[in-house]
């Protein structure tokens, strides 16, 4: 059973930080590029931060550069997205997914165009006072 379950969502003030869990079972995540995305109520789905198989290429959002970092763990099969001076705009359901990537698509393409093989059902991050 191929899942992805992330963790780590809840309410937090302006300038706090969360550390969302992306962990994996039922395949190995290293093999996967990993992409964090999230939606806003009465929005569309946007990518927030990507990382390639090996953790070397990242990418992030303009609207998060410098406050979020995304990073790997694969001896616990896990993603993480590290996120710091959170913004009321931050609002939203954060989803994990992992996509093996076409060669020469780059995680930046994953980010923009929403790639994905497997999906979380998501965690909610509400930032508020």
């Amino acid at each position: 059973q191929l899942q992805l379950v992330e963790s780590g969502g809840g309410l937090v003030q302006p300038g706090g930080s969360l550390r969302l869990s992306c962990a994996a079972s039922g395949f190995t995540i290293s093999a996967y590029a990993t992409g964090w995305f999230r939606q806003a109520p009465g929005k569309e789905r946007e990518g927030v931060s990507c990382i390639s198989s090996t953790g070397f290429t990242t990418n992030y959002a303009d609207s998060v550069k410098g406050r979020f970092t995304v990073s790997r763990d694969r001896a616990k099969n896990t993603v993480y997205l590290q996120m710091n001076s959170l913004k009321p705009e931050d609002t939203a359901v954060y989803y994990c997914a992992a996509a093996l990537l076409a060669r020469g698509t780059t995680v930046q393409a994953m980010c923009d165009s929403l790639l994905g093989d497997y999906w979380g059902q998501g965690t909610q991050v509400t930032v508020s006072s």
